[in-house]
């Protein structure tokens, strides 16, 4: 545990220790000293000093310890008492009240307090007015800090409602922005891709009734599908999490996800077959999303298994197979969200998703996405 002290404490540590050693070279006398300076005084202030460096981290080792230096020095024969010492009770008490809750620091404050009042430190028996001198002194200073306290937790709480309050703001403002994109989503399928998809249908007709040869109208076709696929896979993307329109991890960070795991207790086997295409972003993207879902629901409930992860690329399509051989089958299979959310990012593609428990034990996902414009597997 390091020992962390504020600049604050250490310059008024200093402060009482300079005021020390100024009274004993200037005010010795003026205390019982036979003469200027009184140099054995030099290390009673230092010490003084020393100990209040430490009040915000030990407040109650520093007020005891600071009640004895004055015992001390009454112990010397001296009944009046140094400026620096007075500071240093004052301080003390007052740190006293600002750093212990008041159920900690409010007895500790009243003993203190009935200490000096009974004569304990002076040795002597007070006479009332000086009691009730002491008495309003080292209460206000408790008081003081007190105050200061109950301040500082208020403006505390007040920076932690604000901080919660802009993360509210913050989330709601990212559910109107998803609302609104939604929105989007849904006008444009219910008109862009209706009205697409009419021309579509409506130049193949054209086409075969014309003989079907026509490469005017066969082009028209071939591209407003083309069109359709592409509009299909952006209102998808639409529909995704806002941040995933920044630049996203592939299937090339596979191996990194998979040191994420190392420390759980699968053991993790990544196999790729085939020669590794280049795939679109989005493509990219839901596939390494895929092999990340389940490779979570495989931490989460297989146990202390073994976890293949298969890549296999094909000509027209590619493969993710994820399998394991734990105890452990993720709970509501069919509306799982994690599930789901694997099942709508290879049906954006086009692909296909199957998940379930291996007749030898353990779980399978596996996901077949086409890599061709066009095809579709489903």
């Amino acid at each position: 545990m390091s020992l962390r002290i504020s600049k604050t404490d250490l310059l008024i540590g200093a402060a009482v220790a300079a005021i020390g050693v100024v009274e004993a070279f200037t005010t010795a006398t003026s205390h019982g000293a036979a003469q200027n300076p009184e140099l054995w005084w030099i290390p009673q202030a230092l010490l003084a000093g020393a100990l209040l460096v430490l009040r915000g981290r030990w407040p109650v080792v520093v007020f005891i310890g600071t009640i004895l230096l004055q015992y001390l020095w009454h112990r010397q024969g001296h009944e009046s008492c140094q400026v620096h010492q007075l500071i240093s009770l004052l301080i003390a008490f007052h740190s006293v009240g600002a750093n212990l809750p008041f159920r900690r620091g409010g007895p500790w404050g009243l003993v203190g307090i009935l200490i000096f009042d009974s004569g304990a430190v002076d040795h002597r028996v007070l006479p009332i007015d000086e009691v009730i001198y002491l008495t309003v002194l080292f209460g206000f200073a408790y008081l003081t800090g007190v105050g200061l306290r109950a301040y500082l937790v208020r403006v505390h709480r007040m920076a932690e409602r604000a901080a919660h309050l802009e993360l509210e703001r913050e989330r709601q403002a990212a559910e109107a922005v998803a609302a609104e994109r939604n929105r989007i989503a849904r006008e444009l399928h219910d008109v862009v891709a209706h009205s697409v998809s009419m021309m579509v249908m409506q130049a193949g007709v054209l086409r075969r009734t014309l003989g079907g040869d026509n490469p005017v109208l066969l082009g028209i076709e071939q591209t407003g599908r083309e069109a359709v696929n592409e509009l299909r896979v952006m209102l998808g993307a639409l529909r995704m999490p806002q941040d995933e329109a920044l630049p996203q991890p592939g299937l090339d960070l596979v191996g990194h996800l998979i040191s994420t795991v190392q420390h759980t207790r699968l053991r993790v086997h990544h196999v790729v077959e085939g020669d590794p295409v280049r795939l679109a972003p989005g493509l990219d993207l839901s596939a390494y999303r895929i092999v990340q879902e389940a490779l979570t629901n495989a931490v989460k409930y297989a146990g202390e298994a073994d976890v293949t992860i298969r890549i296999a690329y094909h000509p027209l399509s590619i493969t993710l197979e994820v399998t394991d051989n734990g105890t452990g089958v993720p709970a509501k299979l069919g509306t799982g969200h994690g599930l789901i959310g694997m099942r709508e990012r290879a049906e954006l593609f086009g692909g296909t998703l199957e998940a379930g428990p291996r007749p030898e034990g353990g779980f399978r996902v596996c996901a077949v996405l086409p890599t061709s414009q066009g095809v579709v597997l489903v």
